[in-house]
């Protein structure tokens, strides 16, 4: 198998060489050629304009037949920073818990830059077992470190669902490995569901800018693979006890041709990170300017948690895109979420309608928002909100301000 341009259709555009990781792509007499460098990452196949670059077969070469039977199991990257896993990754073995146990198989997780400890904390979170490189080399990401170690274990291992986090470093290297592996890959999931008759995983995600929930299956090629918003799905059941397996990988003798040589840390003027609050107070258009939200900064003084806003009051220019809460901002999972003028279009529902407590306030009793809320206010904010701050203070005996 290997890539070559139809020199036909190819009108040397140059569309195709940015997407080459090799710089396996060229221009020779006005068309694009590929040399010796191609890795068949497969990236450029979907670039051109005109269609001229496909996969094509040896002479004598036939396609290989996958069998699905031969595929078993769920697998989780479990994404770390500074050597210690992240919340999504918690969560993703709680998600990949739950369709192990549906599908009647096993769950493992990656974990890559890690240490020892950490692996066994994802065994008691769920995991069956953990495959762990502890090369101090990936504890910094490196998509071709990342994209060739991952690659090769699915290819070993054979999973049939493979789950990443939609977070910027799943959304780097994610798509190389589905291309390597020349399956699908569907991005930014808020649900997964299993078709038990033919084990299809089922992968809701919102579409047409959220007007739609599409539900997507990759029923052809293995493995299914899905990136998973974070904060949309729950942590499983945590067992002190429960006995799992750790088995070391190692780099092998994997060369790259970039290095890491600094990170350095966003710096955010957000007192409160909207992710691991605990009470978010979100306003929206109903809040009526940036004056409105002081009320809502009071109430989530007085609660210990953050101000989030809707799409409207960031577009509106009330308050900082940071705040921003829905299919375009954040996805948040507070244990109470009090939305504040939010009518509840879908694009905010999907950033936050998992939260455990959902307190809506708002004058139409018809708004949306009330759908999935667990406890509803018809009325003005600015009179309820204040009043709900006031009496907040006294059951906590704040005197002064």
């Amino acid at each position: 198998m290997y890539i070559r341009v139809n020199r036909d259709k190819c009108t040397g555009c140059e569309e195709c060489l940015n997407s080459c990781p090799y710089d396996a792509i060229e221009i020779r007499e006005g068309r694009a050629f590929i040399n010796e460098y191609c890795q068949m990452c497969r990236l450029c196949l979907d670039v051109c304009p005109e269609g001229a670059i496909k996969e094509v077969m040896e002479e004598g070469e036939k396609a290989e037949a996958i069998s699905k039977d031969d595929y078993r199991g769920v697998m989780v990257f479990a994404e770390q920073r500074d050597g210690m896993p992240v919340n999504v990754a918690y969560e993703l073995i709680g998600a990949g818990r739950r369709l192990a146990d549906e599908l009647g198989t096993d769950l493992s997780a990656v974990l890559l830059g890690s240490d020892e400890a950490s692996a066994i904390e994802l065994i008691r979170w769920g995991a069956d077992r953990v495959y762990l490189c502890t090369d101090q080399s990936l504890r910094v990401f490196n998509d071709e470190l990342y994209t060739h170690l991952l690659s090769e274990l699915i290819r070993e291992r054979k999973p049939e669902i493979v789950l990443a986090g939609a977070t910027p470093i799943g959304r780097s290297f994610i798509p190389r490995v589905a291309a390597r592996l020349g399956t699908g890959l569907t991005a930014d999931c808020t649900s997964l569901q299993i078709e038990k008759e033919d084990r299809a995983l089922l992968q809701i995600r919102p579409a047409f800018g959220g007007n739609i929930m599409a539900t997507i299956i990759c029923p052809d090629h293995r493995p299914q693979m899905a990136t998973v918003r974070p904060r949309v799905m729950k942590r499983g059941e945590y067992k002190e006890d429960r006995e799992g397996e750790v088995i070391n990988i190692d780099l092998d003798h994997t060369t790259t041709r970039t290095k890491v040589i600094d990170t350095v840390k966003e710096v955010s003027d957000v007192m409160v990170n909207l992710h691991e609050a605990d009470v978010i107070v979100a306003g929206g258009r109903g809040v009526g300017g940036p004056e409105g939200f002081k009320v809502l900064h009071e109430l989530a003084r007085v609660m210990g948690g953050a101000v989030g806003a809707s799409r409207a009051a960031v577009d509106e220019g009330w308050i900082p895109y940071s705040h921003q809460i829905g299919q375009t901002g954040k996805t948040v999972c507070p244990r109470i979420y009090i939305a504040c003028g939010i009518s509840g279009a879908v694009q905010h529902l999907v950033g936050m309608q998992s939260s455990d407590i959902i307190i809506a306030i708002n004058k139409n009793p018809e708004a949306p928002i009330f759908n999935v809320a667990t406890y509803g206010l018809v009325g003005d904010l600015f009179e309820i909100v204040p009043l709900l701050t006031r009496k907040i203070k006294e059951l906590k005996g704040i005197t002064k301000d």
